[in-house]
């Protein structure tokens, strides 16, 4: 009994670590006739036109004709290519920022001529980067006609940023494949970091189904933030360049809810960390002139622990979670708006099975973001929640199981929410190597991005850890 006494102390050493993971650490072609893509959205959204009441920063450029000017951009959503003879094309400039359209607006960092095609290169930008003065609101905006916009294979979600070169000076050496046109509803299939990725929104919630398989190591699940029939409320003002008031919540009632499988069969623990490259946006409209989008992206972190080189681990869990979410900020104090409601539907902990040649321990991590605002993908901006739920569960090795299968589940949702951008920073190492890479055309150097901008909060929404059965080899004292 030595040995299955000795992985039961192992089990209790490995709960204590991976549990604590559920903390809520770190996460060319032309366009179409229309300029649309598949559904009813112009391709690359929608064009301001600022009403009396809305005044813009004096360095912003509202470059004319919309989607239509749009010759092409590259997946990362850094380099768009334009018909130069569009109005106002030629007052870009590095420094300035550009404002295309709802989806196109970003710091000019570079741009050149290419092949009859101006190429601007853009970093992020703040929404007090881009209104200097302006009052915006929506009241229950209704989100169940979502277009899906999926921004193809860009840089950040491979491992390792692409080689460098240029062509243009500020285009990639390798021109990838544009990103492709926008479609109605909210299932997009995507890769990033050797997993599938299929998203899913609105019916039932907004989550995403994953795999991945490398010939050793097999993971497959389903992460959701669940909810009925979500609505939006928005208020944002900002007078002389600073934001005096900001409101977001969105109601319908949420849950959170995972299910995954994992095997090993000689295969090697990995970490993975990245954005899922799609966005399912609900456009507005022209709000003040300016066309506003609310955005839902997702983020998703695996992490395997398994001490040993074969076995099989699986496990579900559905939570009830709250009635709403939100925040509101005024006069320098910023709150939370979460109601509370946590209930268990489903017992993660109860349904751990599978056959633990090992110890065997597993950390989903799954984050969604709510934003109304401006721009694309890693760059969209504007008043954002976010909602971090992290699942870690563990199960001892099965040859010690006529003495004491040890399984383990901690559970931690953290909310997220602020007024500007957040890039997740393995990502921003990767931009930045990429535009380290390049060599500039009128810009004396091309500045480093950084990873958020705008003032930022997060609170602690629910956690818990549990452990059964309740004796001290699994870590936990009886009574």
């Amino acid at each position: 009994m030595r040995r299955p006494v000795r992985g039961r102390r192992l089990l209790a050493a490995g709960l204590v670590v991976l549990l604590a993971l559920t903390g809520c650490g770190a996460f060319g072609p032309e366009p179409d006739p229309a300029g649309a893509g598949d559904g009813e959205q112009p391709r690359y959204g929608q064009a301001p036109a600022p009403g009396k009441d809305v005044t813009l920063q004096p360095d912003v450029v509202l470059v004319g004709g919309g989607s239509r000017t749009v010759r092409s951009v590259s997946p990362d959503g850094l380099t768009w290519r334009l018909d130069p003879r569009a109005r106002d094309a030629d007052r870009l400039a590095p420094g300035r920022v550009m404002f295309l359209t709802g989806r196109g607006v970003g710091r000019v960092l570079d741009l050149t001529e290419d092949g009859g095609d101006l190429v601007v290169t853009i970093g992020p930008v703040t929404l007090t980067e881009v209104i200097r003065d302006g009052t915006f609101g929506g009241d229950d905006v209704i989100l169940d006609r979502p277009t899906v916009y999926v921004a193809g294979e860009p840089s950040w979600t491979r491992e390792t940023a692409a080689a460098g070169g240029t062509l243009g000076r500020s285009r990639p050496l390798a021109v990838a494949p544009a990103q492709p046109p926008p479609a109605p509803g909210g299932q997009a299939a995507a890769s990033a970091h050797g997993y599938r990725v299929r998203t899913f929104c609105c019916a039932g919630g907004v989550g995403a189904h994953f795999t991945y398989d490398d010939g050793g190591l097999r993971l497959a699940g389903t992460v959701t933030l669940t909810v009925g029939r979500p609505a939006a409320s928005f208020h944002l003002a900002i007078g002389a360049g600073k934001v005096t008031r900001a409101e977001l919540e969105i109601g319908g009632g949420f849950g959170i809810k995972v299910d995954f499988t994992a095997g090993i069969d000689g295969g090697q623990n990995h970490r993975r960390t990245f954005p899922v490259p799609v966005d399912i946006a609900f456009p507005i409209g022209l709000v003040a002139g300016l066309p506003l989008s609310f955005t839902v992206s997702q983020t998703l972190e695996v992490a395997t622990a398994f001490g040993a080189r074969r076995g099989t681990f699986r496990g579900a869990g559905e939570y009830a979670l709250a009635g709403k979410l939100g925040f509101g900020y005024a006069n320098g104090q910023v709150g939370s708006r979460v109601t509370e409601g946590f209930a268990r539907r489903v017992s993660l902990l109860d349904s751990l099975t599978g056959v633990p040649v090992g110890v065997m321990g597993l950390v989903v991590r799954h984050g969604v973001r709510f934003t109304m605002g401006i721009s694309a993908f890693l760059f969209t901006a504007g008043i954002w929640f976010e909602l971090i739920a992290s699942y870690g569960a563990t199960i001892g090795s099965a040859l010690g199981a006529p003495y004491a299968l040890c399984r383990g589940v901690g559970l931690g949702v953290r909310a997220r929410f602020g007024i500007g951008y957040r890039i997740l920073e393995p990502v921003v190492q990767v931009i930045n190597k990429f535009l380290s890479l390049l060599s500039p055309s009128r810009a004396p150097r091309i500045p480093p991005i950084v990873a958020s901008g705008g003032p930022s909060w997060s609170a602690d929404v629910y956690r818990n850890q549990e452990v059964i059965p309740p004796v001290s080899i699994c870590g936990q004292l009886p009574g």
